[in-house]
């Protein structure tokens, strides 16, 4: 898959604070991005890098093959974590002016504009002054501000900041929908169970570096620990050597749930074989990571080595 984006040996530093040390990645095109890490990590400063708010002290950023430059802000659309909306301003006047700050012409911003009123079923917004909407309210408006010239990239912070659980699905929706179209998207977020939704692809920076990226399927995989979940009735018995037992639950109907690590090649067949043999047992899975434990994980080992 081509890349829309090459970041390239970045590094940016405040004083004394290092905020990116010699950080290299690659979007691929029409993708969602997981730009992943703590607070401090470097996220922020990377993404306002993209977005040509500032300039990095070392390194290259290219979109569709082109060093960066002032012409790319038309083809970015970008939700910051901080919004940016005038309160003052009817929704209707801010949505046009910030198209016409992207490229837009007049007629044709007011038909977008429109046709994203309609679809988010949100009619009578045009002219309510932006200070007289809810927090989940203007967060939507700034969504379409995002959106609305049709960028080829999306920078998404915290995108769902302010919103109840059905505004949120009507947003992932919406992304999910703009990335079949043909956009790449940049998400940024702490919220792991969307990230685990929605992304295709994941990088995560802490203290500065880049310590893990690459398809999300891919980085799964590699952080799974041949650990396995049984449900069973009953006492499990002894395990032999090539069993350890992680931990032991109680659920409801006097069933248990053990977690059960194979501690070298031996298969999960021959683990359920020897199981069976001991106990009743139910449910039989593969404990899968999640991206919020290998988020814990990579950050632990990157700081404890």
């Amino acid at each position: 898959m081509q890349d829309i984006l090459r970041i390239n040996e970045i590094s940016k530093s405040y004083a004394n604070h290092q905020a990116l040390s010699r950080v290299s990645m690659a979007i691929p095109k029409q993708s969602i991005f997981g730009l992943l890490g703590p607070n401090g990590a470097g996220k922020t400063t990377l993404i306002r890098i993209i977005n040509q708010i500032i300039s990095s002290d070392a390194g290259t950023v290219t979109i569709n093959g082109e060093l960066l430059n002032p012409a790319h802000v038309r083809v970015i659309g970008y939700l910051p974590e901080e919004r940016g909306l005038y309160k003052k301003m009817k929704v209707g006047e801010h949505l046009l002016y910030f198209a016409q700050l992207k490229g837009l012409g007049r007629k044709e911003a007011v038909t977008r504009i429109k046709a994203w009123f309609k679809k988010l079923d949100i009619p009578d917004w045009l002219d309510k002054k932006v200070e007289d909407l809810s927090k989940g309210m203007q967060q939507k408006v700034q969504f379409i501000g995002t959106v609305l010239h049709n960028p080829d990239l999306i920078i998404l912070d915290e995108p769902f900041s302010g919103f109840d659980p059905i505004n949120a699905n009507i947003i992932k929706d919406e992304i999910l929908e703009l990335r079949e179209k043909g956009s790449t998207i940049i998400f940024s977020t702490h919220r792991m169970e969307s990230v685990e939704e929605l992304c295709d692809h994941i990088a995560l920076i802490d203290n500065s570096h880049k310590i893990l990226d690459g398809p999300k399927k891919d980085i799964k995989n590699r952080f799974r620990s041949q650990t396995f979940s049984v449900i069973h009735e009953g006492d499990m018995g002894a395990l032999d050597s090539h069993y350890q037992v992680v931990n032991t639950q109680s659920l409801e109907d006097g069933l248990l749930e053990t977690k059960v690590q194979i501690k070298d090649e031996t298969d999960s067949n021959r683990l359920l074989k020897h199981l069976i043999a001991q106990t009743k047992v139910v449910g039989f899975n593969e404990v899968i990571p999640s991206i919020n434990d290998i988020f814990i994980q990579a950050v632990k080992e990157a700081t404890h080595g």
